[in-house]
C-alpha cells in the first residue's frame, strides 16, 4: 500500500521504489505468491511510466507465469495489463 502511494505521489520515486522492492523481497521470503504478484505488478507498472518497459516484463512475466490457473483473479487481470504490448 505504501508502495502504491508513493508512487501515486510522483514526489519521490527511490522511496516509492525502495518500498516495493522491500515488498517483493518480504513476499519472497514467506512465499506468498499472490503478494509477490502485486508487489511485482506495482513495481512493473512504476518502471513502465518510467520508460523502462522491458524491465517490467522481465520482473513480472515469470511471477505471472506461476499462476496456471486463476487468470480471473483481479491481480492477475491488471498483471496482464502490464504485460501487455
Amino acid at each position: 500500500m505504501k508502495g502504491a502511494v508513493l508512487c501515486g505521489s510522483g514526489d519521490n520515486d527511490a522511496a516509492a521504489e525502495a518500498v516495493l522492492r522491500q515488498a517483493i523481497d518480504v513476499a519472497r521470503q514467506q512465499s506468498a505468491k499472490l503478494f509477490e504478484l502485486q508487489a511485482c505488478t506495482g513495481l512493473a507498472r512504476f518502471w513502465s511510466r518510467q520508460g523502462r518497459p522491458a524491465d517490467a516484463r522481465t520482473l513480472l512475466g515469470p511471477v505471472y507465469a506461476w499462476f496456471a490457473e486463476g487468470s480471473t483473479l483481479p491481480g492477475l487481470r491488471e498483471a496482464r495489463e502490464v504485460l501487455a504490448p
